[in-house]
C-alpha cells in the first residue's frame, strides 16, 4: 500500500472506503422490548425510537441511550427500608411522614409510589434527578390532600380515596413538568397518630367505638319498641272504636225498640202493658225455681199445688 507498491493509490482508497463503511455500519442499534431509544445529535435529544432495529448517524454525530421503560420503580416516603410489610430494615423518617390533617391533628403516614417511564426523552432531558422530583411531588401532594382530610377519615374509610386523589394530582403535576413519568400506584403503608400519643389516641378510638356501639344498641331498642308501642296504640284505638260502634248500635237499637213499643202502646195501652209485664216476668223468672199455686180453684177438681222443679227433675231422670 506504500507509494510504488502493488496496490498503490487504489489500496489506500479501498482502505478508506472500508473504514467509512464500518463507520456508517456502526449507526445500527437495537432497542429491546422493554426499552425506548433516545437519539442524541451532538448531545441534543432529537428523536425517540421504539423497540426493534433502528439507525442513527454514527458517533460522534449521533448517539443513543436506551433506558428501561417497563421496569417498575418504587419510591418510599416517610420511611426507609426494603420490605415494609415484613418490617425488614425499616426506619421511620419523621421529617417526611408527619403531616397535619384538615382538623389540625398530626398523623404519621408512610407510603410507596410506584412509577414507570412513559417517555424516555422527556424523562432524561426535561427534569433534573427524576427520582428526586417524583419523591418531592409525592410528598407535596400527600401533604395537600391530608391537609383537607379529617384524621378520622384518614385513619379509616378514607384511605382508598386518598390514594386515588394523590395519584391523580401527582400525574397532573408531572405532566405539567413534561417529566415522562407515569404514576401506576400510590399505596399507603401506615397511617397512625404519632408514636408519643398513639396509646391515648387508641383509648379515644375505643371510647368512640363504645359510644357508637351503645348508640346503635339504643337505636335498635328504639326501633323495636316504637313499632310495638304503635301497634298497641293502634290495637287500643281499634278496640275503642269497636266498643263505641257497639254501644252506639245497641243504644240505637234500644231507642228504636222503645219507639216501636211506645207506638204500639199508644194504639192499645192495656194489651201492650200486659205484654210488657209478661215478657218482663219471663225474663226475671227464667232462671229461678217456681211453684205454682192456684188460689182461685178452692180445691174444686184442680190440684192447688204444682211443684214444677221436682216434676222437671223427674222428667229428666226418666
Amino acid at each position: 500500500m506504500l507509494p510504488g507498491g502493488a496496490w498503490g493509490g487504489r489500496g489506500i482508497f479501498l482502505l478508506i472506503l472500508v473504514v467509512v463503511l464500518v463507520w456508517l455500519g456502526s449507526g445500527f442499534y437495537r432497542v429491546q422490548p422493554d426499552e425506548q431509544g433516545v437519539v442524541l445529535r451532538f448531545g441534543k435529544w432529537t428523536n425517540t425510537t421504539q423497540p426493534g432495529l433502528n439507525y442513527h448517524l454514527p458517533y460522534p454525530v449521533e448517539s443513543v441511550e436506551t433506558p428501561k421503560v417497563t421496569r417498575l420503580n418504587r419510591i418510599a416516603i416517610g420511611f426507609t427500608g426494603s420490605d415494609f410489610d415484613r418490617g425488614q430494615n425499616v426506619r421511620d423518617v419523621p421529617a417526611e411522614s408527619l403531616m397535619i390533617t384538615g382538623d389540625e391533628n398530626i398523623v404519621d403516614i408512610d407510603f410507596n409510589v410506584l412509577w414507570v417511564i412513559k417517555d424516555a426523552g422527556e424523562f432524561l432531558f426535561n427534569i433534573d434527578r427524576p427520582e428526586h422530583t417524583v419523591k418531592a411531588v409525592a410528598e407535596s401532594v400527600m401533604r395537600e390532600v391530608i391537609g383537607r382530610t379529617p384524621i378520622q377519615a384518614a385513619l379509616t374509610e378514607g384511605r382508598a380515596s386518598i390514594e386515588a386523589e394523590v395519584q391523580t394530582l401527582m400525574q397532573q403535576a408531572l405532566d405539567e413538568y413534561k417529566s415522562g413519568v407515569l404514576i401506576t400506584q400510590v399505596k399507603l403503608q401506615k397511617v397512625d397518630p404519632p408514636g408519643a400519643v398513639i396509646e391515648s389516641f387508641r383509648d379515644v378510638q375505643r371510647a368512640r367505638a363504645d359510644r357508637e356501639r351503645m348508640q346503635n344498641e339504643a337505636e335498635a331498642y328504639r326501633n323495636d319498641q316504637i313499632p310495638r308501642a304503635r301497634g298497641e296504640a293502634e290495637k287500643i284505638e281499634q278496640g275503642a272504636e269497636a266498643y263505641r260502634q257497639q254501644v252506639v248500635s245497641l243504644a240505637t237499637g234500644e231507642a228504636a225498640r222503645f219507639t216501636s213499643i211506645y207506638n204500639e202502646y199508644k194504639k192499645a195501652p192495656g194489651v201492650t202493658a200486659r205484654r210488657i209485664y209478661l215478657e218482663t216476668m219471663e225474663e226475671v223468672l227464667a232462671g229461678t225455681n217456681k211453684i205454682i199455686i192456684d188460689s182461685k180453684s178452692g180445691g174444686q177438681g184442680v190440684l192447688p199445688y204444682l211443684p214444677l222443679p221436682e216434676l222437671k227433675s223427674k222428667g229428666g231422670s226418666n
